[in-house]
């Protein structure tokens, strides 16, 4: 396999956005305050419960659709608002949504896809902020299968923001893992165009 990394413009990796000492206590708020809910997808004419817990927050009136799902965005948890603006300073992209993921241990997964829902624009930034376990988060090229797949170990407090041409030409997934595994929150802070005409 050809060994085509992305590149820097696309994918950039904050091992340390937030300390350790304020991600666990971060953590630990979160999944107490939370409202966690388990949507079901349809796969091959089922519906099955998705393997993590999620919540959608954002500003008033915002609309997330993926895999057959709609969520309408919750207010702002104000922990989560400070996080989104000390985000929006170091990347100098505004977010107005986060989808929250929990991966309550080691079986709870997120299967291979990329953020290229039409309301996230042409070219999206999304910023993934990880609290708690640390968790493999791997790239696969979508067209070129000679590309070697990428991984990342996020450790709690790291920051990913993907940009660019990124969600066109690869997907990443979160794979289930035997090892014993603590829970872990995944932020995925976007902007979330809710009419046609924000997106010309």
């Amino acid at each position: 396999m050809s060994h085509t990394t992305i590149s820097q413009r696309e994918l950039q990796l904050y091992p340390l956005f937030i300390n350790q000492e304020e991600a666990d206590r971060l953590f630990l708020t979160l999944v107490q305050q939370l409202n966690w809910r388990q949507d079901q997808i349809k796969m091959f004419g089922k519906c099955v419960n998705i393997p993590r817990l999620q919540c959608f927050q954002g500003d008033p009136g915002i609309k997330y659709h993926y895999s057959g799902l709609s969520l309408k965005s919750a207010p702002w948890h104000p922990l989560i608002k400070t996080i989104k603006q000390r985000i929006e300073v170091l990347s100098g992209h505004r977010f107005n949504s986060v989808l929250i993921n929990y991966y309550r241990n080691g079986q709870d997964s997120m299967g291979w896809h990329s953020d290229d829902e039409p309301e996230l624009g042409k070219n999206p930034v999304i910023a993934s902020l990880s609290l708690g376990q640390q968790r493999r988060f791997l790239f696969r090229h979508r067209f070129d299968k000679t590309i070697s797949p990428q991984e990342y170990l996020l450790n709690s407090g790291s920051l990913l923001i993907m940009a660019g041409q990124l969600q066109h030409n690869w997907q990443h997934s979160v794979p289930k893992t035997r090892r014993p595994s603590e829970g872990r929150i995944n932020l995925t802070f976007r902007w979330t165009y809710t009419t046609d005409t924000e997106m010309e």
